[in-house]
């Protein structure tokens, strides 16, 4: 086992609890959040957030167990690199699995947690020091609160006021995702009218905030490549700052087929795992901005090496965000400590629901989120909140829609979070 600092007995990890909340309607951030808890032998306790939706909530809550138990008890929470090794490599895989590395995730953002609180320090300290001393982010475009409707999603204008009121708030950028479905069925090519839905989303929001905000063009990896060059060209006379996830997740190679014919810089990186996937990704070329999950992508350490790699190809970092404000946590640890970041994902200036998770302990202001000083993650998490909150459906965070993309007639595609909230 690893010494503590201090000089005495190692701490080990020794309790889970996990929590799986569910916010309330609109619901953004995802249907629901799976936060672990862990509690060391000398009642240091951590928290993390798992971005994993690939199986169900009870099925995640077993994955989650099995790993803390197989990989995690009884260890140092300092002996991060052995038990990433030691999950990375169960059952004579040795390569990225979305499912086990989003359960480890959760848990390594647990261990972070502890070791911070363990030596009264917040986590960036520990990664190298913080570099930046604010960290710029952006949101989605989301309605205001009490107006919400499935129109909103397909409306031009309702999404140019809505970048106006973000911008006036302090963001100096903006994302939005008119392009139509994504589907399981893989790549397609857009219909004519989700390009032109696509164009006029541009058009509105860049003539509402001019040049006051940087405009983040999301799709979700659902067009074939030529259809990601077709959309792509037509958006390219409203500048957006970035095309994100433009072609499928698992076809690496054909991202830089669309940077060669298209002239908006390409960011990717959710749906990714392991630095072993992002570094594929960089030597493939034509992404230069990634965006890691880090409750999926191996947690916070494996987080900075993806940052670190990306720096020897001149690549920044965008830490993603759909998910709970632990995860929030998470990436404004890692942000405030790399000199490649770009901006930060936020949900609104921080999320109703969310702040009220962690008793506001961070602050957002002026466009910006502020690293907290407090050990740690250095949140304040409401446990009596969380419990108050369960998720007890049996639906995926997050789902794609089975029906292919149609011509006949325009898409309607609703982003952010489902049209009906289920019973908890």
């Amino acid at each position: 086992m690893l010494p503590r600092q201090d000089g005495g007995r190692a701490m080990k990890l020794k309790d889970l609890e996990i929590f799986v909340v569910a916010p309330p309607a609109p619901g953004w951030g995802g249907r629901y959040w799976i936060i672990p808890r862990i509690t060391t032998d000398d009642g240091i306790v951590g928290y993390g957030e798992c971005y994993a939706s690939t199986v169900g909530p009870v099925a995640m809550r077993a994955v989650i167990e099995d790993v803390f138990e197989r990989h995690m008890a009884g260890e140092s929470p300092e002996a991060i690199e052995l038990m990433f090794r030691r999950a990375y490599s169960a059952g004579f895989t040795q390569r990225p699995d979305p499912t086990v590395m989003g359960a480890f995730s959760g848990l390594e953002i647990a261990c972070w947690d502890i070791l911070g609180k363990a030596r009264g320090r917040p986590v960036w300290a520990l990664l190298g020091g913080r570099i930046n001393d604010r960290i710029r982010s952006y949101t989605y475009l989301y309605p205001e609160p009490g107006r919400e409707s499935a129109d909103f999603w397909v409306d031009p204008d309702a999404a140019a006021g809505a970048a106006l009121r973000f911008v006036d708030m302090g963001f100096t950028a903006v994302k939005f995702d008119p392009a139509g479905p994504y589907t399981i069925r893989g790549g397609h090519e857009p219909s004519m009218s989700d390009i032109t839905r696509s164009v006029a989303f541009c058009r509105a929001i860049r003539d509402a905030v001019g040049d006051r905000a940087d405009l983040l063009f999301g799709t979700h990896g659902q067009f074939t490549t030529a259809g990601a060059i077709r959309m792509g060209r037509a958006l390219e006379p409203y500048g957006p700052l970035w095309y994100e996830e433009p072609v499928p997740p698992d076809i690496l190679h054909e991202f830089a087929e669309v940077a060669r014919h298209v002239r908006i810089p390409l960011a990717t990186g959710e749906r990714l795992t392991t630095k072993a996937e992002f570094g594929a990704l960089l030597r493939l070329g034509g992404v230069r901005i990634l965006q890691p999950a880090l409750g999926r992508v191996g947690g916070i350490w494996e987080a900075k090496k993806i940052a670190a790699m990306a720096e020897v190809f001149n690549a920044q970092v965008a830490p993603h965000l759909y998910a709970g404000p632990v995860e929030w946590a998470a990436n404004v640890h890692l942000a405030a400590s790399i000199p490649n970041l770009l901006i930060a994902e936020t949900i609104e200036t921080g999320g109703a629901f969310h702040l009220a998770l962690i008793r506001h302990s961070i602050r957002w202001e002026d466009g910006h989120i502020v690293p907290p000083e407090a050990p740690g993650l250095g949140i304040d998490f409401d446990e009596d909140l969380a419990r108050a909150h369960p998720y007890t459906g049996d639906r995926l965070h997050l789902e794609m829609q089975e029906d292919p993309c149609g011509y006949s007639r325009p898409n309607r595609f609703e982003g952010g979070a489902p049209a009906t909230m289920e019973p908890r």
